[in-house]
């Protein structure tokens, strides 16, 4: 049995600080391409991504075996947006598909369509109207396709047994309102240790390894 080490605990929380960092700086570039619609109110950051990491046992054999906590790892983003109408939806999400996959020419590191979550919310009232679907056809004739609701209206998807918590944006990051621009910068939150964000931008090493599975308010 491989022996937990110090340097393997500090490897593990340095991955787990640059793939936040690097999940903002793609909430950057999607907030940009989703903000030229409009359509599109606002765009807010919220979950682990958009808050300190907090501490806890990880997923990871090696880790449970002994108990030992490392950062909280976010294993995707959330972006909610606030929606005037639903008629492009298709053409959203061929915006946030296609700025996903130029982050690793702009940046250097992947973030793939599916790890970029788009909630879709009433402007005014914070309603809950499903999720921007991924897929590049609705239906596409998936089991996900099946569930109650989902492709009402084309491309707005619908998880089956899912709630929208209400507190769910008491401590989102507000990125983008209409008539204002881009307010805030997500790469621009502050992280538990400043370096790491510098290094999750310039280190070649750890961004070809990020899109490998870890060892790894209302309007």
């Amino acid at each position: 049995m491989t022996r937990l080490t110090r340097d393997r605990i500090a490897e593990q929380d340095r991955y787990l600080l640059i793939r936040q960092t690097q999940y903002r700086i793609a909430a950057d570039v999607v907030t940009a391409a989703l903000s030229r619609f409009d359509e599109v109110e606002a765009i807010a950051l919220f979950g682990s991504v958009a808050r300190p990491l907090w501490r806890e046992v990880p997923r990871f054999s090696e880790f449970r075996r002994t108990q030992v906590k490392v950062w909280h790892e976010c294993k995707d983003m959330d972006l909610a947006v606030w929606l005037s109408r639903l008629d492009r939806l298709q053409q959203l999400n061929r915006a946030r598909n296609i700025s996903s996959q130029g982050i690793f020419i702009m940046h250097g590191f992947g973030v793939a369509n599916h790890e970029v979550d788009v909630f879709l919310l009433q402007p005014q009232t914070n309603r809950y109207l499903g999720r921007l679907c991924n897929f590049a056809q609705c239906p596409k004739g998936k089991r996900e396709c099946e569930v109650p609701g989902c492709g009402r209206e084309a491309f707005l998807r619908q998880h089956e047994n899912f709630e929208f918590w209400s507190n769910a944006l008491d401590r989102c990051v507000m990125l983008y309102r209409r008539g204002e621009g881009i307010i805030r910068r997500a790469a621009e939150l502050p992280a538990q240790d400043q370096e790491l964000q510098d290094a999750a931008r310039s280190s070649p090493s750890h961004n070809s390894d990020a899109s490998s599975p870890a060892r790894r308010t209302t309007l």
